[in-house]
């Protein structure tokens, strides 16, 4: 069985074998990557897809399967870090685009499909009352805290210790490529250590910025308690507060914002709603986002050559009409729920130190035997720990993120779900020494 032999109490000992059998299986992803590496940094132009020795490169998807370029089958339970939430070329996904096609695809001039995504949007988001496009969710995140700032006339944005908003918005570490604003740090789930900092900045806070669930911080949801004290907090200090729910978006037909009744000022999408193509908007209240009416003479300018792209915009409309109506968001949503329990159950079974966080069809594993409600409490898990289950998890044709992030798709059937458990169950199995070895034995209760 892979991944099975040498040193099973040695993680160090474990992932150099693990990693070993895993480049003997793939050559021609090792050669992509050294050829790559040649004309890319790192053969590489997106930093999350890669990992050591070398990331696998995918050279197909069809539905909820991948497939790499050695000719091996996964169940893709990464899907795209959320944004492949319909599965890879869906036939009504497919149908749009290849009729978008034969119409042009950037025109230089308002379509007749976007006003039907900003509808689409408009109605299934509770805060949002008006909606600008973009590219990509760092777009929307870029321009709602810069239409934050402009609105109040204030300087500093409120972000949470180990947050992440997009491509300029790292907040787990230093990182000299972040947007320079003037940024002040909350804590994620702590309500009094947040409100102390609202309140400390009041008079120049422009906006509090807060993911409903952390996706890339590890799947750790928001109390609906934080959550409302951070709407209050807000308000009482003449602050916006914007939701990134570009992720969150997929885990009800109206977002975090919907499930939870707390409507922000301003809400950022991305992801999925594009239909898996280039996508980014942000949108709220009309007050704020119709300083983007060009015919006002005070008009915000707002550019970008492909926000209103035909293949984009008829993808999305597909999409969210099509394959993620608001009954199937619910039922993808519950049966996440229910595949993470049964998750749970495995790991308690084994008596491990291990837990699956999240919320609806979003989740990622994390190791140790506290609670996880906080990036701090996501990072005591070691990243080789992390790696040795990816690695593991790949070798049994699983795909998910490096981190332990699994996302589903429309796609995805009970089998997909069962192969899961199965996996995780062997994987655990197998790792129990080392994960008790690295992750040590639990805490008597005081």
């Amino acid at each position: 069985m892979e991944g099975t032999r040498g040193l099973n109490t040695d993680l160090d000992s474990a992932l150099a074998e693990a990693r070993a059998e895993f480049a003997a299986r793939n050559p021609r992803s090792a050669a992509r990557q050294k050829e790559a590496a040649e004309v890319m940094p790192g053969g590489n132009t997106r930093t999350v897809i890669y990992y050591p020795p070398f990331p696998l490169a995918v050279v197909k998807g069809e539905g909820q399967r991948l497939w790499d370029a050695d000719g091996h089958e996964y169940r893709d339970f990464l899907g795209e870090y959320t944004a492949g939430l319909y599965g890879h070329s869906h036939p009504a996904i497919m149908k749009a685009i290849r009729g978008a096609l034969d119409l042009g695809i950037a025109l230089g001039g308002p379509n007749l499909v976007e006003a039907r995504l900003a509808k689409l949007v408009c109605d299934r988001f509770p805060s949002i009352d008006r909606v600008r496009f973009t590219n990509s969710g760092t777009e929307g995140n870029l321009l709602a805290v810069s239409a934050a700032r402009a609105f109040t006339n204030r300087s500093k944005i409120l972000v949470m210790e180990g947050g992440y908003h997009g491509g300029v918005f790292y907040f787990s570490g230093p990182t000299p490529l972040n947007a320079p604003f003037p940024f002040v740090f909350g804590r994620y789930n702590d309500i009094e250590a947040t409100t102390k900092v609202i309140r400390e900045h009041a008079a120049d806070l422009a906006a509090v910025i807060v993911e409903p669930m952390m996706g890339g911080g590890g799947c750790i949801p928001a109390d609906d308690a934080f959550l409302a004290a951070l709407r209050s907090e807000a308000t009482k200090a003449g602050a916006l507060l914007i939701f990134d729910e570009v992720m969150t978006s997929r885990l009800s037909p109206g977002g975090i914002q919907q499930l939870s009744g707390i409507t922000p000022d301003l809400t950022s999408l991305g992801k999925y709603i594009g239909g898996g193509l280039t996508f980014g908007a942000f949108g709220g209240r009309a007050d704020i986002m119709d300083h983007f009416d060009p015919a006002r003479p005070d008009a915000w300018p707002h550019a970008g050559t492909f926000n209103n792209n035909i293949l984009t915009m008829s993808a999305g409309v597909a999409g969210l009409t099509e394959v993620y109506p608001p009954e199937v968001a619910v039922a993808l949503n519950a049966r996440g729920d229910a595949l993470r329990e049964r998750l749970n159950a495995v790991c308690r079974a084994k008596g491990l130190p291990a837990q699956f966080t999240g919320r609806g069809s979003m989740m990622n594993i994390h190791f140790g035997w506290e609670p996880v409600r906080g990036p701090e409490g996501a990072k005591r898990t070691p990243q080789a720990l992390r790696d040795l289950f990816h690695m593991d998890l790949l070798a049994r044709g699983i795909y998910l993120a490096r981190r332990g992030m699994i996302n589903l798709s429309v796609p995805m059937t009970d089998g997909d779900f069962d192969a899961l458990v199965a996996a995780v169950d062997e994987v655990l199995t197998v790792r129990g020494p080392v994960i008790l070895a690295t992750m040590g034995p639990a805490k008597a209760a005081a």
